[in-house]
């Protein structure tokens, strides 16, 4: 099994600061503003924020873009709107490029970022460079024991008690979900890379004490 099987795939706040390089406070405030909110979210306390793979690599995308290239807060919410309103959600969603601290994007189907009449020089952000350094970063903090492979636990300080996979902050509604959506088993697991195939049944199969 390849080292990426045995990543954990869903972070909290702590976990998403430490690979992000932004503060839970900015978390904190982006998902109050509704600028950035992470994908798991079911109320607001100490553990209620849990994000994915796709929400580490979308906010190491944004703290590339406040930190490096300096581009403002507003801009870039102008910004989220207009790859909202083109139909592109999230922040890994589209080839970007910064001039003179604007953002601007490439359509699908040219060679070409929009906007450049100017013949400036244009600094692209590189996705599939942030998602493999974001990989080695996630393979860094730490992996799952082969033990938990197959198993569902709960713990009261994960998702409020909820069962999840154990190892993982992945709860087994999430994965239900996603097989109720008609998702097979392994593209449920390409939306969790941390999931083996054992995983997944896991979860389909379990039962919860107190709902039976």
């Amino acid at each position: 099994m390849s080292d990426s099987r045995k990543v954990i795939a869903a972070f909290d706040e702590d976990h998403a600061g430490r690979l992000t390089g932004v503060s839970k406070s900015q978390l904190r405030y982006w998902d109050r503003t509704e600028f950035f909110s992470p994908t798991y979210s079911d109320g607001r306390g100490a553990f209620s924020r849990v994000y994915s793979f796709g929400d580490i690599v979308s906010l190491k995308v944004l703290n590339t873009l406040r930190n490096q290239f300096r581009v403002s807060l507003p801009h870039l919410r102008d910004v989220k709107d207009k790859l909202t309103s083109r139909g592109i959600e999230g922040w890994a969603g589209a080839k970007l490029y910064v001039v003179n601290k604007k953002v601007i994007w490439q359509e699908a189907g040219t060679d070409l970022p929009q906007e450049v009449a100017s013949g400036q020089f244009i600094a692209p952000v590189s996705l599939d460079e942030v998602m493999a350094h974001t990989r080695q970063d996630i393979s860094k903090l730490g992996s799952r024991d082969e033990a938990s492979y197959g198993k569902i636990k709960k713990s009261r300080f994960v998702n409020h008690n909820s069962p999840v996979v154990a190892g993982t902050r992945i709860r087994v509604s999430a994965v239900r979900a996603f097989a109720e959506a008609g998702y097979s088993v392994d593209q449920i697991i390409a939306e969790y890379p941390g999931l083996t195939e054992r995983d997944v049944k896991a979860a389909l199969d379990f039962k919860d004490e107190k709902a039976a």
